[in-house]
């Protein structure tokens, strides 16, 4: 196994096994998210995660992931939250606004939260680029989410007392 992914640090990575990870999906370009989402899991299984530590939950669209992603942060249930999305950009305006929305939103939860929110919202001009990133020429971005998830999980527990 190489030692990165797409310039994540794989050494020293911590085990998942003890960890608790929540992943809110959004249906909207299902066809994108659900790669997304299969190799998120798959790769929290593959470094120790337990698949009844894995909690899943959909939304319609990606605006409504920051809902979702704080009701499980204040549900104490996980140790650290997955928002995957996927916007793509259209003839109006309205890209704009939920991608900017969404980024606002999950960065409000991580600046003000006790737990990792990680940002899985592909952002694209267009399907292709968004295929390229779920499973396509340029690999699976889900794979890099839980990933971030599992080092920042740990890096939160390093303030625990």
């Amino acid at each position: 196994m190489s030692s990165t992914i797409n310039n994540l640090n794989l050494q020293d990575l911590p085990s998942a096994s003890d960890m608790r990870v929540g992943i809110v999906v959004c249906e909207w370009n299902s066809h994108i998210t659900t790669p997304l989402l299969d190799a998120t899991v798959d790769t929290l299984k593959q470094y120790g995660a337990k698949p009844e530590h894995i909690m899943v939950r959909t939304v319609p669209g990606s605006f409504e992931l920051i809902f979702a992603a704080n009701q499980m942060v204040k549900s104490g249930l996980v140790d650290g939250v997955i928002a995957i999305g996927c916007i793509i950009r259209g003839d109006t305006p309205h890209f704009d606004f939920i991608a900017q929305g969404c980024t606002n939103g999950i960065a409000q939860l991580n600046a003000t939260g006790n737990i990792p929110v990680i940002f899985g919202v592909l952002t694209t001009n267009s399907v292709e680029q968004a295929v390229e990133r779920a499973g396509g020429t340029l690999g699976n971005k889900g794979e890099e989410y839980a990933l971030t998830a599992i080092k920042m999980i740990d890096y939160a527990r390093s303030y625990e007392r």
